[in-house]
């Protein structure tokens, strides 16, 4: 081990920084907040309902889990409810919140002797109490007997537990259990609704975290930008990403799986999968479509970049990035509280489709073309969604809300109005989906506005998004993404430009 770390101060010493951050303390007041955010509405919730305010909040945590029938353990990553309340990084841990005291209790497992043999030390419990900054500590054997003893109400004590319906997956959240549960009288309604909505609105210290996600991811993707050439696989790209956020951010978790897509790949909404694992080969005149984003203590980040292979965007590729790129920056300069997400969308399709015509790859009147639907042809998926600990953050859909029905809209995450604090993405995007082009061009309602000439040239253009991670302020909002958007900053990028660049002399020499 001293030979390796001698290597290390080798190459450490020998190799510069090629990054300006470093991963920041994780500041455990944040969970506490969390806690505290929490008890606070479940007390309004019974106080409102004429419940007293006694019980507990529990939740169980993530477990290890090993790879189908054989021993290797997956990497864990915490359950993110729990993850939200406790910060707790280890897996098998339970936590509770007591109501009437405010008291919060960890349960850490109780490990056996040879853990120390091929994991490493077994912490003490004290070591838990003061990482996590929880008022008390036991095992997760003691469950039963410890809520029993700490309840201060009549009856059986009354446990909160987290279960409901996550509207992004439609799977639901698995309530804790545990031995001796028959002891107690429980609640499977009331938690997950309050505890989403408190994910929804984000703290500073929450803020800070998802802040150094985006610095770290958006320089990681700037470095790809340069690093890309034709000839490379798209898995190249993946790796050059996945490396640098973890080398100089500390990220060991990706917020996702890395979308590393190319020439008509760019079309594949979800490419990167199992079955499509971003292995083509760049090809020069391609453009290449990036979503990928770190993730730093739980709180991620999802950037989406898209930008010629060669470095050099052609009038095609212009034609259709600017559409997109001004469809996001018109959104983002209309964000602020109070406004409609719905709305937002339609704007960035109206905005599309009108750069579309401008281009004569589409004909007509655009009014015409948002009654028909025309802009889910082109962006199918919705204009963002909530973003934190999950890349769908939840609360999109909160009780009583019913989801859009017309296409395009139906896939919004979310459709609420926007509120201060909220972090929600901005990704609108122009695809040239032929399951998609193809019946709307021999619909009677539809194929009257396609120029069927010029749109037979983007057969396999693919398509470009642009996605930025955008938190709602009091009276606007901030771009927490920081890459390089307008053409000729990423032409100067790709070219060896430093990023950010001296916007005086690169504007001059662009005529800006």
């Amino acid at each position: 081990m001293g030979e390796a770390r001698e290597a290390t101060a080798m190459v450490s010493a020998s190799s510069p920084s090629r990054s300006s951050l470093t991963p920041p303390e994780v500041p455990f007041e944040l969970h506490v907040g969390n806690r505290e955010k929490l008890l606070k509405s479940i007390r309004q919730h019974l106080s409102d309902s004429s419940r007293p305010l006694h019980g507990f909040v529990l939740l169980q945590g993530g477990e290890e889990k090993t790879r189908y029938c054989t021993d290797h353990i997956e990497l864990f990553r915490q359950e993110s409810y729990f993850a939200y309340l406790f910060g707790v990084r280890e897996p098998g841990f339970y936590g509770a919140i007591d109501i009437a005291t405010g008291n919060s209790i960890l349960f850490a497992p109780r490990l056996p002797a040879d853990y120390a043999v091929w994991l490493g030390e077994i912490k003490s419990l004290s070591y838990f109490k003061e990482r996590y900054m929880v008022s008390l500590v036991y095992y997760t054997d003691e469950i039963a007997q410890v809520l029993c003893n700490q309840y201060s109400g009549s009856g059986k004590p009354l446990l909160f537990l987290l279960h409901g319906l996550n509207t992004d997956s439609d799977n639901f959240s698995k309530p804790a259990d545990f031995k001796g549960m028959e002891k107690f009288e429980t609640d499977l309604t009331a938690l997950h609704p309050i505890l989403t909505e408190c994910r929804v609105i984000k703290s500073d210290l929450e803020l800070a975290l998802i802040q150094f996600a985006n610095d770290i991811s958006s320089e990681a993707h700037v470095e790809v930008m340069r690093k890309t050439r034709a000839n490379m696989k798209e898995y190249q790209l993946e790796s050059m990403f996945l490396h640098h956020t973890y080398m100089y951010g500390g990220c060991r978790h990706c917020s996702y799986t890395c979308i590393c897509a190319t020439g008509a790949n760019g079309a594949v909404l979800h490419y990167g999968h199992a079955a499509a694992p971003n292995e083509r080969t760049l090809e020069d005149g391609d453009m290449a479509l990036l979503d990928m984003g770190a993730e730093y203590h739980f709180y991620g980040s999802d950037i989406t970049c898209s930008f010629p292979v060669n470095g050099k965007f052609t009038s095609d590729q212009t034609l259709i990035y600017n559409a997109v790129l001004e469809a996001h920056n018109a959104v983002i300069s209309s964000m602020k509280p109070g406004v409609s997400w719905i709305d937002m969308h339609k704007l960035a399709e109206k905005t599309i489709l009108g750069s579309l015509k401008k281009g004569c790859i589409i004909v007509g009147d655009v009014d015409d073309m948002m009654a028909e639907r025309l802009g889910a042809i082109f962006m199918p998926h919705g204009l963002g969604h909530f973003l934190g600990i999950d890349t769908h953050d939840p609360g999109g859909y909160s009780k009583g809300m019913e989801r859009p029905k017309e296409p395009g809209l139906r896939s919004l995450r979310t459709s609420r109005e926007l509120k201060e604090g909220m972090v929600i993405t901005v990704e609108p995007g122009c695809y040239f989906i032929d399951a998609l082009l193809i019946p709307a061009m021999e619909s009677s309602n539809t194929s009257k506005f396609f120029n069927r000439e010029t749109i037979g040239r983007f057969k396999n253009f693919g398509g470009v998004r642009i996605e930025s991670d955008v938190h709602v302020t009091a009276n606007g909002c901030k771009n927490m993404t920081k890459c390089p958007r307008e053409t000729w900053e990423i032409e100067a990028v790709m070219a060896g430009a430093p990023w950010p660049l001296d916007k005086t002399s690169m504007n001059s020499g662009n005529g800006k």
